[in-house]
């Protein structure tokens, strides 16, 4: 069976058809445009910015979202972009973290706590199989899990030193355990790609196993990098003159 359609990436494709099954949805393209004319006129840093922008247009126009209704593991590495490299190359983009963000940069362990909540939440199996049957459900998932990594990463890179330290290493612990639950499950668990991955020489379990292992090692590696990132600053700025005199 590969007839199982998701509401928003529709039917899930065979290999002959995905490289034809384009996202041109008008309402999404829209989207994108305007998000385009912002990095053009309001990016400080616009080469971070415009990575991000194409990073979004692989995820949401590419043929991933069509191969996402098929393999779970197509919808993890979606998720994986979504929140670990486009939220961070947008907030780079755009400086987020001064001005009217600055508050939002300084509550690093509730942005974490959130993010991590809606991680957790849309994968839950009848979560995520309910957000994958209405456009609304599809949309709210993006928003849950796009916001709050924006949110995640304007404390991560903007905030404080020690709550955008924690703030990453909540979320590297938590992307570890929740790919480590999906790696070591016994059984397949979401009933949307129960019948759609054979045609992509998968079942339903090892897609289900890859799906874990891209969440458990490669999406942690943005959180390891600002872990690391975040203690040399820290050690930059106890030695530097003005901490040695504080």
């Amino acid at each position: 069976m590969t007839d199982r359609a998701i509401a928003y990436c529709g039917i899930a494709p065979t290999p002959a058809e995905f490289w034809s099954a384009w996202n041109l949805d008008p309402v999404l393209l829209a989207g994108l445009a305007a998000l385009a004319v912002l990095i053009h006129r309001a990016a400080p840093r616009k080469g971070a910015a415009w990575a991000g922008f194409a990073l979004a247009v692989v995820v949401f126009v590419s043929p991933l979202c069509n191969l996402s209704s098929a393999l779970f593991s197509a919808r993890v590495l979606h998720h994986v972009l979504l929140t670990a490299a486009i939220a961070p190359l947008l907030v780079i983009g755009f400086g987020l973290g001064a001005g009217r963000t600055l508050r939002l940069a300084q509550m690093g362990g509730l942005a974490a706590v959130i993010h991590a909540g809606a991680m957790w939440l849309f994968h839950a199996p009848p979560v995520y199989d309910w957000a994958l049957q209405s456009v609304a459900g599809y949309w709210l998932m993006q928003a849950a899990l796009g916001l709050s990594a924006l949110w995640l990463w304007t404390a991560i890179i903007s905030g404080p030193r020690g709550a955008g330290l924690g703030a990453a290493a909540i979320s590297f612990v938590q992307m570890g355990m929740l790919g480590a639950l999906i790696v070591f499950a016994a059984s397949p668990l979401y009933i949307a790609h129960l019948f759609t991955t054979e045609p992509w020489g998968l079942g339903a379990l090892a897609d289900q196993q890859l799906a874990g292992l891209l969440m458990w090692v490669p999406a942690a590696g943005p959180y390891a990098a600002a872990i690391i990132w975040g203690i040399a600053q820290i050690l930059r700025d106890e030695h530097s003159p003005e901490g040695a005199r504080a």
